[in-house]
């Protein structure tokens, strides 16, 4: 795998929107946010467009990507918010230039088709981590921006991951297991099986999370993921934050613990739940494409390489 380089204060930011629009207030208090951190920012166009629930046309925002791959001027690119879209862009992705630039690259959610491609088709090291209209010029908490710099700012590997405070990892199937981490989330995750990004999980450990979705739409996204082989192929799992998971429409229903029981359990990998990534504040940084491993007995996740060069 290809190792950006650290970023470190003084270092250019670039911010692109491959998925959905935010408002122009938004736009600019990103930019002077990053600023009072002690970046330079470089604003893509994606986050100043708009068509329909997407940031631009499928070109605009592709272009904007691959030109703040080939920029020398920018250090880092973080996604300005997830959404809606980012899928309709990977045949558009100049998937060499980014193999040539590699950059410290940050966001989740939608975000995730990127993740997945980059790592498959650009053997690129990125970040599953807070985006700045999402996250980053809200209510961010040392914790969160703790664990951001800690995973794109040192060289030394991170190591354990930690929880914030009164949040407990629970240990759904015991044991240890070893690779590099990959997956995010889980209807994006699904969303790749039959195309020529689908995920490759073979030894990796699957780290998946979910937001807003009812509980039968995880009962069969995880279903999917288990008729595929990808949860049996996989050498542990990580399940994150599943934010706002719960179902009022039926009055016979399952619960989260249940579904993921009857679908996670069975598999018999290393798997803890309740790591805090994804829609979450406070919120952990991983790092996908560096190996890690998982004591789901300990409930210990530790990255065991170096994210950045």
């Amino acid at each position: 795998m290809i190792k950006p380089k650290a970023l470190k204060l003084g270092d250019t930011i670039g911010i692109i929107a491959p998925a959905s629009p935010t408002t122009e207030e938004n736009v600019k208090k990103a930019y002077d946010k990053l600023v009072e951190m002690g970046f330079n920012v470089k604003m893509g166009k994606s986050p100043y467009e708009r068509y329909g629930y997407l940031s631009g046309t499928d070109s605009i925002r592709a272009e904007d990507l691959n030109e703040m791959f080939r920029d020398n001027e920018v250090d880092g690119i973080i996604c300005m918010r997830g959404g809606y879209g980012t899928p309709r862009i990977l045949d558009l992705i100049d998937y060499e230039a980014i193999k040539n630039n590699p950059k410290v690259f940050v966001g989740y959610s939608d975000i995730t088709a990127l993740h997945i491609a980059f790592t498959q088709m650009a053997d690129l090291v990125t970040f599953h981590g807070p985006m700045v209209s999402s996250d980053i010029i809200g209510n961010f908490s040392d914790f969160s921006k703790e664990s951001l710099y800690k995973a794109i700012m040192r060289t030394e590997a991170i190591g354990a991951i930690s929880n914030p405070l009164g949040e407990e990892i629970i240990t759904i199937n015991g044991g240890i297991a070893e690779g590099t981490i990959i997956g995010g989330n889980l209807s994006l995750i699904v969303d790749t099986i039959g195309t020529p990004y689908e995920i490759n999980v073979k030894g990796k450990i699957l780290f998946i999370e979910e937001i807003g979705e009812e509980l039968y739409n995880i009962d069969r996204m995880l279903n999917q993921l288990r008729l595929s082989g990808k949860l049996e192929e996989s050498s542990g799992i990580i399940l994150g934050d599943f934010n706002k998971c719960v179902s009022d429409k039926h009055d016979e229903n399952l619960t989260l613990e249940q579904v993921i029981e009857d679908h996670i359990k069975p598999v018999g990998k290393p798997t803890i739940y309740n790591l805090q990534g994804g829609h979450c504040e406070p919120m952990v940084t991983l790092p996908f494409g560096v190996k890690a491993r998982l004591d789901a007995d300990k409930k210990e996740l530790t990255i065991l390489e170096t994210c950045t060069k």
